[in-house]
């Protein structure tokens, strides 16, 4: 199966978690990533903001405020493609809102590469080897070529949404970890707590 034929898969089985199901197992999801050792021992997390059919990251990001670290975002740039991490201080104001749901910081200040110790990443699929299949930009994967990010990579999904096998390309890059509804893997010789 192709990378198109595999999103259209993933997207289709993702839309039919029902809202109650979806609830729990982001709560499950994120009580999971907050008891990571990575998530843990940082000072500064990256999340996303989650589309209405992905993992809800709401309740990682109130707990790293609660907790007092710095939350960072990403905010896209849809013309030169690639995307910049912006500390933010609130999930209710500040965003702009595109076509497809996603919420994009309007301002916020930026986050510095080299201050960002662990990265949380949405992504259609993951498989058992740590490779993500997103939706098609290469947003994330030119953000973790980049040369100043040192932090630990982790993949935040559905139970649903860990498959087999993903084809990729060089340009594809592995996470270090996926947390999901159902627990947390490590690859790439990352080890847990």
């Amino acid at each position: 199966m192709n990378k198109a034929q595999l999103r259209q898969q993933l997207k289709k089985s993702l839309l039919e978690i029902e809202e109650q199901q979806r609830q729990e197992k982001s709560q499950k999801a994120c009580k999971n990533l907050i008891s990571m050792s990575q998530f843990q021992q940082a000072g500064t997390v990256m999340l996303y903001l989650s589309l209405p059919y992905e993992i809800d990251t709401s309740e990682a990001i109130l707990n790293c405020w609660q907790l007092g670290k710095n939350v960072a975002v990403p905010k896209i740039s849809w013309e030169q493609r690639h995307m910049i991490p912006v500390k933010i201080n609130s999930l209710e104001t500040g965003f702009s809102t595109a076509n497809s749901g996603l919420r994009n910081p309007i301002a916020g200040v930026p986050v510095p590469f080299e201050e960002i110790d662990l990265v949380v990443t949405p992504a259609l699929g993951f498989d058992k080897k740590g490779n993500r299949l997103g939706r098609g930009g290469s947003y994330y994967d030119r953000f973790f070529s980049h040369e100043k990010l040192k932090a630990h990579k982790c993949g935040f999904a559905y139970a649903e949404q860990l498959i087999d096998s993903i084809p990729v390309t060089e340009n594809d890059k592995p996470v270090d970890s996926l947390v999901t509804d159902n627990g947390v893997l490590f690859f790439n010789s990352q080890k847990g707590d």
